[in-house]
This record gives structure tokens, C-alpha cells and sequence, in this order.
């Protein structure tokens, strides 16, 4: 991790919060939502975006660990109301449910 990269990855650290899936609902409704797995480091993700690490953002996308944010899964958001975490790296918000 270079300097520059650990500094972004602090500060995406400090702007990531717990949000109830109702404040996100109008990013849903835009298209901007990203899901990440729990398996994955949510700000690493986040730093992964933000740096446009195309190879490392694609083999998340392949792999399914990262998906923009399927009706399918909203709905379950809508019924369970799980403790979310997003940080937004602009277009998207970076969405992970911490069970």
C-alpha cells in the first residue's frame, strides 16, 4: 500500500458510517448502488474505486463479491433491516451489510 493509497484509505475510513436502507433508497432508485460482500474490506473496495483499479474492481464484479445493488436484495433489505455500512466514492455508494 503506497502512502498516498493509505491516506485515501483513512480518510474513506472516516467517511464511512452505519445508514438505514431508507437513506439509501433514492441511490438504489439512481442505479448508484454498489453491494459488497462481507468477505470483502469494505474500504478497500472503496480505495479500489476511488484509484480506478480496473483488474482488481473487474475480478470482484466476475467473481460476484461486488454487484450494483440487485432488486433482489433491496427487497431483502426492505424485509430484514440489517445493520448497513456505505461511504460513497462518487457516482456510487459502496453498500455492506455487517450481519
Amino acid at each position: 500500500m503506497t502512502e498516498q493509497t493509505s491516506t485515501l484509505y483513512a480518510k474513506l475510513l472516516g467517511e464511512t458510517a452505519r445508514i438505514e436502507w431508507e437513506a439509501l433508497q433514492p441511490f438504489f432508485a439512481r442505479g448508484a448502488l454498489l453491494w459488497v460482500a462481507p468477505s470483502l474490506d469494505l474500504i478497500e473496495v472503496a480505495v479500489a474505486v476511488a484509484e480506478d483499479q480496473r483488474d482488481k474492481v473487474a475480478a470482484w464484479l466476475a467473481a460476484g463479491t461486488v454487484e450494483k445493488l440487485s432488486s433482489a436484495r433491496a427487497q431483502g433489505f426492505v424485509e430484514a433491516a440489517p445493520a448497513l455500512w456505505a461511504v460513497v466514492v462518487s457516482p456510487w455508494v459502496l453498500v455492506q451489510d455487517r450481519a
